[in-house]
C-alpha cells in the first residue's frame, strides 16, 4: 500500500511563491508517473502538472510558466514550486502516484492566495 504525505502548503499574497512536497512511502516510486491536481469546494479535481518516471513533465495551461514540478527519487519525494501565485490558484492541491494503472492519493493541502 502507497501512502503518501503532502507538506507545504498555506497563506501567501498575490505573487508571491509556496513550494510543496509529497513523500511517498514504499519502494516503487522511481518506476511512478507523480502528478499535482487541485480542487475548489463544489469543483472537480483538475490536474495542475505530471512527470513520468523518466522526468517528463507536463502542465495546465494556467500555471505554464508560473509553476515547476520535480521530483527526487532518492527521496520518494515530488516538488511543487508555484512562483507569482495568483488568488484563483486558492485551492486544495492532492498528490497523485499512478502505478500500474492504480492511482494513489494524499490527503490534501490547502493553498489560500490573498488579493
Amino acid at each position: 500500500q502507497v501512502q503518501l504525505v503532502e507538506s507545504g502548503g498555506g497563506l501567501v499574497q498575490a505573487g508571491g511563491s509556496l513550494r510543496l512536497s509529497c513523500v511517498a512511502s514504499g519502494s516503487t516510486f522511481s518506476i511512478a508517473r507523480m502528478a499535482w491536481y487541485r480542487q475548489v469546494p463544489g469543483n472537480q479535481r483538475v490536474l495542475v502538472a505530471r512527470i513520468s518516471s523518466g522526468g517528463a513533465t507536463d502542465y495546465a495551461s494556467s500555471v505554464k510558466g508560473r509553476f515547476t514540478i520535480s521530483r527526487d527519487n532518492a527521496k520518494n519525494t515530488v516538488y511543487l514550486q508555484m512562483n507569482t501565485l495568483k488568488p484563483e490558484d486558492t485551492a486544495v492541491y492532492y498528490c497523485n502516484l499512478l502505478l500500474l494503472g492504480n492511482p494513489y492519493w494524499g490527503q490534501g493541502t490547502q493553498v489560500t492566495v490573498s488579493s
